[in-house]
């Protein structure tokens, strides 16, 4: 493999031949990225995450050195995030702020979105205020129901014909265009929601 190859082939080449520590260490040579560095990290997390015991640990434990000395705060955030979509806990409170069950039911209420869609997926005990939560699993279920909500308002708009159009607008395409506002208005509550999550101070 060539040293000049770009990360995600490297890394992916490695793979394919069982090389898993020679896909580490591309890793830990090349600068962190948000596109194709990123890229390849959430790739070895996700090799990472089905493994067990000591092999795991050879490629999980390298891997989190190296992203919890990225400088970009966002960009470490991020790929936390995506190992721990893949099973992989890189954070153990060094990045990600501790949250409880107070914390979620202030987010919810301030931006208006029903915290028992997130207790489905995230264990918690709703009448212990105090109780801290799971971080990284609450921003991920947030972002979970805005994209589901952002997505079926973009199948909506697509599905009205165009005011410019030669068909005259119908009574169910603007009920169909009143329904898709909800759904993005749904979309940012959600995304609002997250950002206090992973943000706020």
């Amino acid at each position: 493999m060539s040293t000049g190859a770009r990360i995600t082939d490297a890394v992916s080449y490695f793979h394919k031949r069982g090389q898993t520590r020679d896909a580490v260490r591309v890793v830990r040579t090349r600068i962190p990225e948000k596109f194709r560095w990123r890229r390849a990290v959430k790739g070895l997390t996700w090799v990472a995450g089905r493994m067990r015991g000591f092999d795991r640990m050879r490629v999980e434990e390298p891997v989190r050195e190296v992203v919890l000395d990225v400088d970009d705060f966002d960009l470490k955030r991020e790929i936390i995030l995506d190992a721990r979509r893949n099973g992989v806990d890189f954070d153990r409170g060094e990045v990600l702020p501790g949250r409880s069950v107070g914390d979620l039911r202030r987010y919810s209420f301030l931006t208006n979105v029903p915290i028992d869609h997130v207790q489905k997926h995230v264990k918690m005990d709703p009448t212990s205020f105090f109780e801290s939560v799971d971080t990284a699993a609450v921003a991920i279920v947030g972002r979970h129901y805005e994209i589901v909500h952002r997505k079926k308002a973009h199948e909506l708009w697509l599905a009205i014909p165009d005011p410019d159009g030669p068909e005259e607008p119908r009574l169910h395409h603007r009920i169909m265009a009143d329904r898709a506002d909800r759904e993005a208005d749904t979309a940012e509550r959600w995304a609002a929601f997250t950002k206090a999550v992973l943000e706020a101070p």
